[in-house]
């Protein structure tokens, strides 16, 4: 695999393929009301580093010469490179260096020191938020459906 240079700084990239499946049953592990120290940048300044992950959605899309692999969030609210962090954790168990239920272990651990290396910023997007219908505001940002 070639890194894209056309996109980059738009999207992640990682060199290994990637197994959706392994990764799909790590990020159902996450879901929930969990303390996410674990996935919390030092500089963190959140009162709590209990969130609670509503969605984790893996999408993968294949083109002629490259396969995009879309991860979709939704939580109550999100720590200091908190999806930076799980990233890594899913890319390392999507390239099968580590067990889906490694992530466990690591949520568990409540120590930052036990996940993998953060992610990179690249192919990183906020969608935007997700109100609570009682009250009336849009559901979606006019972003969410042209991005990659």
């Amino acid at each position: 695999p070639v890194r894209p240079s056309v996109e980059a700084g738009r999207v992640g990239w990682t060199m290994a393929p990637l197994d959706g499946n392994s990764m799909r049953e790590a990020a159902g592990r996450l879901l929930g009301e969990h303390d996410f120290s674990s996935f919390r940048a030092s500089a963190c300044q959140a009162r709590s580093p209990v969130k609670t992950l509503r969605r984790i959605e893996l999408s993968r899309r294949s083109t002629f010469d490259a396969t995009y692999w879309r991860f979709e969030f939704e939580a109550d609210a999100f720590l200091h490179h908190m999806i930076r962090n799980i990233m890594g954790c899913l890319v390392a168990i999507g390239q099968r260096r580590r067990a889906p239920d490694w992530i466990t272990t690591v949520l568990e651990a409540r120590d930052r020191d036990a996940a993998a290396p953060t992610f990179a910023p690249d192919g990183l997007y906020f969608l935007g938020p997700v109100y609570n219908a009682r009250w009336g505001l849009p559901a979606r940002t006019a972003a969410y459906d042209w991005l990659p």
